[in-house]
């Protein structure tokens, strides 16, 4: 648990284009082996979360991802 400046009950980080958006994606640059998911935050910042289609939770940062 923790605190984070800008993140609170009222205050929210604003969110990026991709927020929404479906997006196709692998781990390890491995493209041979991909799965579908939805891009569930999008911090203008740089930190992105991926709902994967089998309902696991990914960072934008452990895996690559492309717009599907």
């Amino acid at each position: 648990m923790g605190v984070k400046s800008g993140i609170s009950f009222d205050e929210w980080p604003k969110q990026g284009s991709f927020l929404g958006k479906r997006v196709r994606v692998c781990f390890n640059y491995d493209t041979s082996r991909s799965i579908g998911g939805r891009i569930v935050r999008d911090d203008a910042q740089g930190e992105s979360i991926i709902r994967l289609d089998d309902d696991r939770y990914v960072l934008s940062t452990e895996c690559q991802y492309t717009l599907d």
